[in-house]
């Protein structure tokens, strides 16, 4: 296809590289000079870079490093439209340990589609909806691409909020190595090392062929709660109204239920501080003290490409992605819940209240009580959590009788397995040990049984996780007709995906070990096959004005089939100005993992009180304290095969203007409707409103709670809008060297969501609800500088505040705001030795503190891990060595 374009093009640039694509050129009717065509991410067809009818936020990889941006986690967190996402500190406290993955919109992870080079890559292995941002080395990028439209009509399922495309350098030649580190300037842990060396050889355009590696190496170390102000109180923040603690404590609660009587023989005496503490008759026990807020984490990945010049027009390639990643994490040390049934010490153990260790309590029965314990000298639990994936890549792509064509076949597997490390308990040996009296759930151990608590210790691996799939594509596209205005693109194109996932369960450990979040899992597994037939069409209906229509339909073997189009358009009706704007319809199938995850029991992430059994934390009649107030309890999870497929539409409309010479701003504005949402109903919504959950709660024969029911549902709806906003200012070069001042911000107006289809609709636009907060604006800027052989960067990245959490909240902390929050960051590099680039920065350089919350949704408490970092102000230092 042959093109002109006007010969002007806009873009937006902040932070020091990143580019927003304005699409400014134009398609005329006479074409004769040579245009390199490409493929631009939201398109089938080949086209100029600038054509885009979606807005698409392009982030230059060489700007990430003067940055010190050294993931693919860190650097869509500078993308506006990244509304929080999930990061390596959000699996403390949780099993099915998975890597950081992005959210664009605030929609969920599950609805951002994640490319390498165009083509899906695998998603983590227990989370089974996202990718792991971890697997990506960032050495190997020329950019990010970044489309914020919805594009199922495009790329098929998970295209809803959004497509982050990471496109890899073309070829490589030489070596590069590049050792970075960087360390909080305040004590305790969370320092930093990365190591990457790329190699290649051979000349694509001369030699016909290029192979290059990268291979980068990361790790992260610990940082614990008690070494940051902000956690060190652990659950226990009068500031916040705030008191979340456990009834599992050291020493032990009891309950008899001969007497109906419960108590702690160590309460009147102070229990055992400082975690430690009494609360009428009985103890209760700050965990969260104990906990690490940033997993110890080490990360390996490899990305391999060759390609192979068939002629001047055609070229065959080969990729391979390894990576691996291992996630260490630590809580608070193992619990016995007993409650009433599963836990008794007899009369007949000398550690019995009374009987010469433990302390009497008077109106004790003299039969068996039930306990609930914390294991505090066999220390924290520590879990480790192992992942590897894989992707092969085959590629053909040229022009063959005018027709450009493109095609592929790939095998992508995630493996992931979760191991006990430390601290866990196995509870079938512990009740024995209490039952025969060789455990003093209460004190000190007598001599003779010193060795007793270690020896109750259990490690291993204890549940596994598989996905795998083949796919193959082919798609052709050229100009089939001349129209007035310009030549008619068109694309054809087919895609076929099997998918398998199992997932398996270490039954031994999982029913000896309650909290590993796997009791009473059974093995499960799913499969199925995708199949696809999509087109698309450029049509040039004036010189200036310019329609994109796409459709695809998607047949799933296990949920069905699904037809989406696409119709966007872009209209330049001055050099100076554009228009642009889209309609879509998108869908996302569940996952075999929301289909399949095996339905398993674990611990809330919150203490509750029971609704009925303990109203408002006051015992009521049949209530026990020690095991129905300030609870966590039991919850079933896992996946429901009757999930049926989510549904949206997505409007945009955006401008970009050149109001004088070197500024361009743009404004974008989109609106998104989703139904049938796939998620799970938010624990504490099912606690706070007992009445209309009441088919959640399940209860024991004696009125007890058993468990709630939060497995995968279809709930009700979502709609969200608002605009995205780009500035930038490029300042003519003086003496003192050139100066580019930008802005990428995101307004959301609004953010409407129904926990239940039909229900009623909760405004959530600057409101910590449904488990997240979702900001109103946010923002990154930067002033970018540049002099001969130096170069440097200021940034500001900002979040406003939000209505909190408050769920947790004492009477009179019901209204929290948590302020807005502000960091910026500082660096500099210089280019001047020969082969050599250094770089120097620090990151928050006002050592700000996350704004305080009252959440608890996190298992973190003060803060939340999702938007903002624990690690302070950060050095961080970077050399880059390039050998000839």
């Amino acid at each position: 296809m042959k093109l002109n374009i006007l010969a002007h093009s806009l873009r937006v640039i902040f932070t020091g590289g990143m580019t927003v694509g304005m699409g400014l050129m134009v398609n005329t009717a006479h074409a004769d000079d040579k245009v390199e065509r490409v493929e631009v991410t939201g398109s089938s067809i080949k086209g100029i870079a600038a054509q885009s009818a979606s807005p698409i936020t392009v982030i230059k990889t060489e700007a990430l490093a003067r940055a010190g941006i050294t993931t693919a986690s860190e650097a869509l967190q500078t993308i506006s439209a990244n509304q929080t996402q999930f990061t390596a500190s959000n699996n403390v406290g949780a099993s099915k340990t998975s890597g950081p993955s992005a959210d664009l919109r605030g929609l969920g992870a599950n609805k951002t589609l994640v490319l390498l080079n165009g083509r899906r890559v695998a998603n983590s292995a227990f989370d089974g909806t996202s990718v792991d941002l971890s697997i990506i080395p960032i050495a190997a990028l020329d950019r990010i691409e970044v489309l914020r439209d919805g594009a199922s009509a495009i790329y098929g399922t998970d295209a809803i909020g959004g497509v982050i495309n990471f496109i890899t350098k073309r070829s490589v030649t030489g070596l590069t190595v590049t050792a970075e580190g960087s360390t909080p300037t305040h004590s305790g842990g969370g320092q930093e090392g990365r190591f990457n060396i790329t190699g290649g050889f051979g000349d694509l355009d001369k030699d016909g062929f290029n192979l290059f590696g990268v291979a980068d190496y990361h790790s992260q170390q610990s940082l614990l709660a008690k070494d940051r102000s902000f956690t060190d109180q652990g659950g226990v923040r009068p500031d916040l109204g705030i008191s979340s603690t456990s009834g599992n404590t050291f020493p032990a609660n009891f309950y008899d239920p001969t007497a109906d009587l419960s108590g702690n023989p160590y309460a009147a005496t102070g229990c055992n501080p400082p975690n430690t503490f009494a609360k009428g008759a009985i103890c209760r026990y700050n965990t969260q003290t104990q906990i690490g807020i940033v997993p110890k984490t080490y990360e390996f990945s490899f990305l391999g490409k060759g390609t192979l010049k068939l002629d001047d027009n055609n070229k065959l390639g080969f990729e391979y992605l390894h990576s691996e990643s291992n996630i260490r994490t630590t809580v608070a040390q193992d619990l016995l819940a007993g409650g009433g049934s599963d836990y008794f010490v007899p009369n007949t153990s000398k550690y019995f209240p009374g009987n010469g260790i433990t302390p009497a309590v008077a109106g004790l029965s003299g039969d068996p009580i039930s306990v609930n314990y914390r294991g505090i000298s066999t220390g924290p639990r520590i879990n480790d959590t192992v992942s590897k994936q894989d992707r092969a890549l085959f590629t053909v792509d040229g022009t063959v009788f005018d027709w450009d064509y493109k095609g592929g076949v790939s095998y992508t597997e995630s493996n992931a397995a979760d191991r006990l490390l430390a601290g866990y308990i196995n509870n079938d040996a512990a009740r024995i040990a209490l039952e025969n009296g060789t455990l003093n759930p209460f004190g000190a151990q007598a001599a003779a049984d010193t060795g007793v608590p270690s020896s109750l210790t259990i490690e291993g691996p204890y549940e596994y996780a598989r996905t795998k799939a083949t796919s193959v594509d082919f798609t052709i596209s050229r100009a089939i007709a001349d129209l007035p205005a310009g030549p008619l693109g068109f694309a054809l194109g087919t895609s076929y995906r099997h998918e398998e996932a199992n997932y398996n369960v270490d039954y031994d450990i999982s029913t000896i070990v309650n909290s590993t979040g796997t009791s009473d899992a059974k093995s499960a597994a799913g499969r199925r096959d995708v199949s696809a037939i999509f087109t698309e069409f450029q049509i040039p209906i004036l010189p200036t004005l310019e329609a994109q229509l796409a459709v695809r339909y998607d047949k799933y073997s296990d949920v069905g089939g699904t037809t989406n189009p696409k119709i966007a358009f872009r209209w330049v009706p001055l050099k100076e100005i554009l228009f642009r704007g889209s309609f879509s319809t998108g869908f996302r199938a569940p996952s075999l993992y929301e289909l399949n995850d095996p339905n398993s029991k674990t611990f809330t992430a919150n203490p509750y009180d029971d609704p009925v059994l303990c109203p408002g934390g006051n015992v009521a009649a049949g209530g026990v304290s020690a095991r129905d107030c300030g609870q966590q309890f039991y919850k079933l999870q896992g996946g429901n095969k009757d999930l049926r497929p989510e549904t949206s539409k997505s409007y945009t409309f955006g401008t970009v203007i050149e109001p004088v010479k070197d500024v361009t701003v743009s404004a974008d504005y989109y609106n998104i409707t989703i139904k049938n949402q796939i998620s799970t109903l938010y624990e504490g919504d099912i606690f706070a409103d007992p009445v209309k959950y009441a088919s959640e709660f399940v209860r024991n024969a004696d009125g007890s709670l058993d468990y709630i029911s939060n497995t995968n549902l279809n709930l009700g709806g979502v709609k969200t809008s608002g605009v995205d906003l780009g500035l930038n200012w490029r300042i003519p070069t003086t003496d003192f060297g050139t100066f580019n001042l930008s802005l990428d911000g995101t307004y959301v107006n609004t953010y409407k969501y129904q926990s239940e289809q039909g229900g009623e609709w909760f405004q959530n636009a600057g409101v910590y609800a449904n488990g997240q907060p979702y900001f109103r604006w946010r923002h990154t800027a930067g002033i970018n500088w540049k002099l001969a052989d130096w170069s440097a960067l200021f940034q500001q990245s900002y979040e406003s505040g939000y209505k909190d959490d408050n769920t947790a909240a004492i009477p009179g902390y019901d209204d929290h705001k948590v302020p807005s929050w502000t960091h910026y960051n500082l660096s500099g590099t210089y280019s001047g030795i020969k082969n050599l680039t250094l770089t120097a920065g620090v990151k928050n350089i006002f050592n700000t503190n996350p704004p305080a919350t009252n959440t608890t949704a996190n298992f973190q408490i003060g803060y939340d891990p999702r938007y903002t970092d624990p690690l302070g102000r950060v050095l961080f230092l970077r050399a880059t060595y390039k050998f000839l």
